[in-house]
């Protein structure tokens, strides 16, 4: 069987970006081409690798000219680890295509009034701004473009770092990140150092085996920083003098955990973690409301603009004293504490069991008693019975995951009638969707996208609804 043959599509200009930070290109005969490391403005050419849902997808191979809005990437593992995509677009321009992914959203799906978007709320802080991080070991490292081109031979190909863009098995080796404060990279290399010199084996994915298989780093506005140890089997000695050795070289980390995960992936949501030095949780605090965080606990990635988008959502939402105010998907109770003093009462359901009991927890440690957490999936909990034993929804607050929320909940919204809606979310589309679900009874008033997550496409937005007279 003779080989395919490799087509190359010569001139398309990129003109807008596209999901997953990949681009849409147009080539002079019109075609539409979803490409990868390109940047609006640029005029490439492209192998062409494969068709999905109708569209062309392929490779850039060269750049005939580079846009205007290119900068130099500053992270020297950029287009290696499948992270920070638009690293090579500047701030700026990334700001206005979030901006126009929310607009275009809502006003093609939801049929918004585009004047109702109000400008991104940028991060002041455009690195070192993620609060965790999770590296993982591998037994085989990703080589780049150069490497493999080059004659050397790599012997040692134990790696890590991060996952490349659709690979489970292979490990960029990362020297620097710049996503966490640099406290994270010292720990990482450490690691990496002692590993080498103790002959500690990195996981194999392929052969299932090994001993250092992934780590969390977390940290705090407060400076506390938790360090969890995942490895695939047990060797108390080995292990016992890593742990030691990372605790007399990094006094600042305030929980050491580790955790023995032999299981076919790499969740150790189901796993036991025990706390080996230090507190077994971090805290971290937004305005005046304090956060236990431990190891299985969610929260922002990014405390800086989690208090920004927190702020946002109250002024979106008018508490006054004595509503109540209705919290889904309310994790840790992070924004249902955050409101809790605004308000006469507050009722938060989450699917995760443990979430809710850490937003328990919370409650107590800040002293909150009109918080009420109920464990359940949304979509079974809140209906007519649960609305009229606890209260009628004056307000409330929506953050569900990317996939949006259930039909059965909207349905449910529009039956109860609260006053106002605030709808946060981190996926346009789905967020247009509801909404467009939800004008039966309620006008869209404001939209506020704020960008958690610079040099990515992620976007957050929230959005304020209003009962119709």
């Amino acid at each position: 069987m003779g080989r395919r043959k490799v087509r190359m599509v010569s001139n398309i200009s990129v003109i807008d970006v596209a999901d997953r930070g990949k681009a849409i290109g147009r080539c002079e005969e019109g075609e539409i081409y979803i490409v990868d490391k390109a940047v609006p403005g640029d005029n490439v050419n492209v192998q062409f690798t494969k068709k999905k849902k109708g569209v062309k997808q392929g490779i850039v191979k060269s750049y005939n000219s580079l846009s205007d809005k290119r900068v130099e990437a500053f992270c020297e593992h950029f287009g290696s680890c499948g992270g920070c995509k638009w690293q090579n677009m500047g701030y700026e321009s990334q700001l206005f295509y979030k901006h126009k992914q929310v607009k275009d959203a809502l006003t093609r799906i939801a049929k918004v009034d585009a004047a109702e978007v109000l400008p991104i709320q940028g991060c002041k802080q455009e690195r070192e701004y993620r609060n965790k991080l999770e590296y993982s070991f591998s037994t085989q490292r990703w080589l780049t473009d150069k490497e493999l081109k080059s004659d050397e031979i790599f012997e040692n190909k134990n790696a890590l770092g991060f996952h490349p863009a659709g690979s489970y098995s292979k490990v960029v080796d990362v020297t620097r990140c710049h996503l966490q404060d640099d406290r994270s990279n010292q720990i990482r290399n450490f690691i990496r150092t002692y590993a080498a010199e103790n002959n500690l084996a990195y996981f194999d994915y392929k052969s299932h085996n090994g001993f250092l298989r992934n780590m969390i780093v977390r940290n705090t506005s407060l400076d506390q920083w938790m360090l969890i140890m995942s490895f695939f089997k047990e060797d108390r000695e080995a292990r016992e003098m890593l742990l030691d050795g990372l605790a007399d070289k990094f006094p600042f980390i305030t929980s050491l955990q580790y955790v023995i995960n032999g299981k076919r992936n790499d969740t150790i949501m189901d796993q036991d973690i025990i706390c080996y030095h230090g507190e077994p949780i971090i805290i971290e605090q937004l305005g005046d409301i304090k956060y236990r965080i431990g190891p299985k606990s969610f929260f922002q990635t990014n405390s800086l603009q989690a208090k920004v988008l927190y702020d946002t959502t109250m002024e979106f939402a008018g508490l006054q004293q004595g509503e109540t105010l209705y919290d889904l998907y309310t994790g840790i109770g992070s924004i249902a504490l955050y409101a809790s003093g605004s308000c006469k009462k507050v009722i938060g359901i989450e699917e995760v069991a443990p979430a809710i009991e850490n937003a328990k927890e919370n409650a107590a440690l800040n002293e909150i008693d009109n918080c009420e957490f109920f464990a359940a999936d949304v979509k079974d909990i809140l209906n007519k019975e649960f609305i009229e034993e606890h209260g009628k929804i004056d307000v409330l607050i929506t953050d569900p995951p990317r996939a949006g929320m259930h039909k059965d909940v909207t349905m449910t919204i529009l039956e109860a009638e609260p006053n106002r809606i605030v709808y946060v979310s981190c996926n346009a589309a789905t967020q247009a969707r509801d909404i467009s679900l939800l004008k039966a009874k309620y006008d869209h008033k404001l939209s506020q996208p704020v960008d958690m997550f610079p040099h990515t496409h992620h976007i957050e937005n929230v959005a304020l609804l209003t009962l119709k007279t």
